[in-house]
């Protein structure tokens, strides 16, 4: 079964539409797959709003759970809370915190005010990941990504490292651009491996963390 709770789609800078990315899953053997488009208080309604009407097309006639979702991404790190909440209240079913990656600018406190959020669903490519952030997503149930993206994935190892002292749920997502970035077979595991996971811990999050998201975001 693969899940992938963070794409893009050309409402941001994604090369296809909603409807086109997740067929091109469907084809690829998705059972689910977020869309989660970069957002602020320009664009919240907008995206949400036409997301969801592929969503549910592609549910109607497809075998995949296709989610409306949003990615926070460079905004101020002290609106991330009242900005996630109204992606929520406007339709998003996942909310992704673009996280601090060491290939970007993010503001320093990005990461910290995403899993101090209730509304945060996902921190994204967290970068050089503190304990205190950790525990806190730990604690929070936010769930914390392996990203198989180039240029973030280059911080996985510490990902899991920190993660894993503080006990967080992780999610190995694509943050696919294109149909090429989604992944094939295999490929989450081998992801996932090269970020260090063990084998337990890798059945862990095919067999119960995509369970428990699922749970959390009311899906």
């Amino acid at each position: 079964m693969i899940c992938d709770f963070h794409t893009h789609t050309f409402f941001s800078d994604g090369v296809h539409s909603p409807i086109e990315l997740i067929r091109f899953a469907v084809a690829a053997g998705y059972s689910a797959i977020a869309l989660t488009d970069h957002v602020s208080y320009s664009n919240l309604d907008f995206i949400i709003s036409r997301v969801k009407k592929d969503c549910e097309l592609a549910e109607k006639y497809w075998n995949i759970k296709a989610i409306p979702g949003v990615e926070l991404t460079n905004v101020p790190s002290k609106s991330i809370n009242d900005m996630a909440k109204m992606a929520k209240e406007l339709g998003a079913k996942v909310v992704v915190v673009h996280g601090e990656s060491i290939v970007e600018s993010v503001e320093a406190g990005t990461n910290l005010e995403a899993v101090k959020s209730e509304y945060t669903d996902i921190l994204a490519h967290p970068g050089i990941l503190k304990i205190e952030e950790a525990e806190l997503a730990a604690k929070n149930d936010i769930f914390i990504e392996v990203s198989s993206r180039s240029g973030h994935s280059l911080a996985n190892g510490i990902v899991v490292k920190t993660g894993r002292e503080a006990g967080v749920k992780f999610l190995i997502n694509s943050d696919s651009h294109c149909w090429s970035d989604l992944f094939s077979r295999g490929m989450q595991e081998k992801v996932a491996i090269g970020a260090g996971l063990e084998k337990d811990e890798i059945g862990e999050i095919f067999n119960k963390n995509y369970s428990d998201f699922f749970k959390k975001i009311d899906y």
